[in-house]
C-alpha cells in the first residue's frame, strides 16, 4: 500500500511541476494536481479497507475478530461507489462486501443455548453465498432436526474465513467448531454427536475428528457420523451403498433440472452430464474415481466426475474435456459435486472468466450448447435422508418419520413439530416446540402458542402480499401457557393452515411496530 501511495504522490508532484515549467499554465496546475490529490486519496480510503479485508481473511479466530469484522464493514460503508470500486489486496475485492448471494435473514445460525441433554452437531466446511448456506446446509440441517425432534441441533463451521465474512458483511455469528463444543459443554449436554456435511474421508474430516477428540472427556458419549459418502475403500474399483444412492440422487436431479424426461433420452439428445467436485491430494480423492465407477456401474454412459483442483488426476477439467468429447456428446450440462453451491460453483465452475469450467467447455468448440445448474448436493430430498441415515446409525435411535396427510383420521388431534427460520420467531418454550394438528373436512391446520403477545398477527405468504391481503390475515387467540415452575402467562396463538408435511412454506408476521417481516416454516410429526 505505502508503494502504491508513493507512486500515486510521484505523479501528482510530477503533473505539478510540468505545468509549472510551462510559465503562464498556472490555472492548469492547480486543477491537475487537485484531481490527483482526489485519486490518491480515493486509492488511500480503499487500500485501508483492503488491508482490513485481508486482515480478517485468516482461519484463525482471535479476541479482536470481531472488532475487526466491525470495523471492516463500517470502512466499506464509509466508501464511496468510484472508491469501492479500487478496493484490491491479497484477498480482498469489491465482491467480498459487494456480491449480493441473497439474503441473509432467511438463515438460522443454530448457535443458541438451553441445548438440552442431546445435541447433534452439524459440522459443514461453510459458504458466504446466503442463498446456498440456507438451501443447502439448512436443508441437511432442517432435515435431521425433523428426524430428531427430541434432540437440540445446532451448527458449526470449518472455515473461519467464512464465518469472518459472513460475520462482517451480515452481522451473522456463526459458530466455528470450538465454540460450538464449548457451547455445548457449557450448557451441560451429555450425548453428542456430530454430523460432518463434508462428502468424505479427507483432510477436514480428518480435522474435525482430532477437535472432537479434545472434547471426548466433557460428554457422557460423543459419535462421529459418516459424510456423505461413506467409507473410502482402497482403490477406483470399491464403491457402496452410499455412492450408489448419491449417485442416483443427483443424476435424477440433474436431468429433472435440465428439462429432459430420461437420462437415456439425454444420451439420445447427445447431452453429457459432468459433476465437478473440489478434488483433493488427500488419499481420499480416490473417492472421485470410485464415483465415476459407480456411474459406470449404474449404466450412465453419458455421466462424468471431474475436480476444480485435477487430483485426481483424470478429472482435470481438460481430461474431462477430452473424455466428453471422444464420447461424441455434443451438450454438456455442468453441476457442482459440492453440498454447497458456493464459490467454486459459481465461479469456478459457471464463472465468465476464461478459466472457468463453462468458459473452457466453451472454448473448446466442440459443443453446441454448454449450460450450468448452479445447485448444492445439500438441497436434495434423498441426499438430506442419506445425512439422516448417518445420524440414525451414529444415535442408535430410529429417526422420526415423517407422516403423511392419508395417515391422518379425520377429526383427530395430532402433537406436531413447528420449525421456523429464526430463533426470534418459534412456539413457546412450555409447548417444546409442538402445536396441535388437526386434520378437518380433509384440510391441515396446527395451532401454535408463541412466546408472548409481541406477534400480532400472521399471513400464509410473502410480507410483500400482506398488506394489500389484509382479509387473509390469521387472528390470534389469547392461549394460557404453564412452564415447568408452575408459573403462567397468556400468550397468542394462532391457528395456521398447513398444506403438507415436512415442506418449507412461507409464514410472514406483524409485529407491534406495524411491520411484516418473511419466515418459512414447515411442520412435522
Amino acid at each position: 500500500m505505502r508503494k502504491r501511495l508513493l507512486t500515486s504522490m510521484a505523479l501528482m508532484l510530477g503533473f505539478a511541476l510540468t505545468f509549472t515549467a510551462c510559465g503562464n499554465n498556472a490555472e492548469p496546475v492547480e486543477e491537475s494536481a487537485t484531481e490527483a490529490v482526489e485519486e490518491v486519496d480515493d486509492q488511500v480510503a480503499a487500500d485501508n479497507v483492503a488491508a482490513l479485508i485481508d486482515a480478517i481473511y485468516v482461519q484463525e479466530r482471535t479476541d479482536e475478530t470481531d472488532a475487526q469484522c466491525t470495523a471492516a464493514k463500517e470502512a466499506w460503508d464509509a466508501l464511496t461507489d468510484t472508491q469501492k470500486e479500487l478496493v484490491e489486496g491479497e484477498y480482498a475485492d469489491p465482491d467480498y462486501f459487494g456480491r449480493d448471494t441473497g439474503d441473509a435473514s432467511k438463515d438460522d445460525p443454530l448457535n443458541q443455548d438451553e441445548i438440552g441433554e442431546n445435541e447433534i452437531l452439524v459440522v459443514s466446511f461453510g459458504t458466504s453465498f446466503n442463498d446456498s448456506r440456507v438451501a443447502d446446509i439448512g436443508g441437511v440441517e432442517k432435515a435431521i432436526a425433523a428426524a430428531y425432534p427430541d434432540w437440540s441441533v445446532r451448527r458449526a463451521f470449518t472455515s473461519q474465513i467464512i464465518i469472518n465474512h459472513i460475520q462482517a458483511r451480515d452481522d451473522e455469528k456463526i459458530d466455528n467448531v470450538e465454540q460450538a463444543l464449548d457451547r455445548a459443554v457449557a450448557n451441560g449436554v451429555k450425548n453428542l454427536v456430530v454430523q460432518p456435511t463434508h462428502l468424505m474421508h479427507g483432510a477436514e474430516y480428518d480435522d474435525l475428528v482430532a477437535a472432537v477428540e479434545e472434547y471426548s472427556d466433557k460428554f457422557e458419549s460423543v459419535k462421529i457420523a459418516e459424510p456423505l459418502l461413506g467409507q473410502v475403500g482402497a482403490d477406483a474399483s470399491e464403491i457402496n451403498s452410499d455412492k450408489e444412492n448419491v449417485a442416483k440422487a443427483i443424476v435424477t436431479e440433474a436431468v429433472s433440472d435440465a428439462g429432459l424426461a430420461s437420462l437415456d433420452k439425454a444420451e439420445e439428445d447427445g447431452t453429457a452430464f459432468v459433476f465437478m467436485g473440489h478434488g483433493t491430494s488427500h488419499n481420499a480423492k480416490v473417492t472421485y474415481s470410485q464415483m465415476q465407477t459407480q456411474m459406470d456401474e449404474l449404466g450412465y454412459k453419458n455421466v462424468f466426475i471431474g475436480t476444480v483442483e485435477g487430483e485426481p488426476e483424470e478429472t482435470s477439467v481438460e481430461n474431462i474435456i477430452a473424455a466428453v468429447k471422444d464420447a461424441g456428446y455434443t451438450k454438456v450440462v455442468l453441476r457442482p459435486l459440492m453440498v454447497v453451491a458456493g464459490d467454486h460453483a459459481n465461479n469456478d465452475m459457471a464463472g465468465d472468466e476464461d478459466d472457468s469450467w463453462k468458459s473452457m467447455f466453451e472454448a473448446d468448440g466442440s459443443f453446441e450448447s454448454v449450460e450450468c445448474q448452479i445447485a448444492g448436493l445439500g438441497e436434495i430430498a434423498d441426499v438430506q435422508a442419506i445425512y439422516v441415515a448417518h445420524t440414525s446409525d451414529a444415535t442408535g435411535v430410529t429417526p422420526t418419520e415423517t407422516a403423511n396427510t392419508d395417515e391422518l383420521k379425520e377429526g383427530e388431534t395430532y402433537l406436531a413439530n413447528f420449525t421456523t427460520d429464526s430463533s426470534m420467531f418459534h412456539v413457546n418454550e412450555a409447548e417444546n416446540g409442538k402445536g396441535e394438528l388437526t386434520l378437518k373436512d380433509g384440510k391441515m391446520t396446527i395451532h401454535v402458542s408463541l412466546v408472548s403477545d409481541k406477534i400480532v398477527n400472521l399471513y400464509v405468504g410473502k410480507a410483500a402480499d400482506a398488506e394489500g391481503d389484509e382479509a387473509n390475515w390469521l387472528q390470534p387467540t389469547k392461549d394460557e401457557v404453564t412452564y415447568s415452575d408452575g408459573t403462567t402467562e397468556t400468550v397468542n396463538g394462532f391457528d395456521i393452515p398447513v398444506e403438507a408435511l415436512g415442506e418449507d412454506f412461507d409464514l410472514a408476521i406483524l409485529g407491534e411496530k406495524g411491520t411484516w417481516y418473511d419466515h418459512v416454516v414447515s411442520v412435522t410429526l
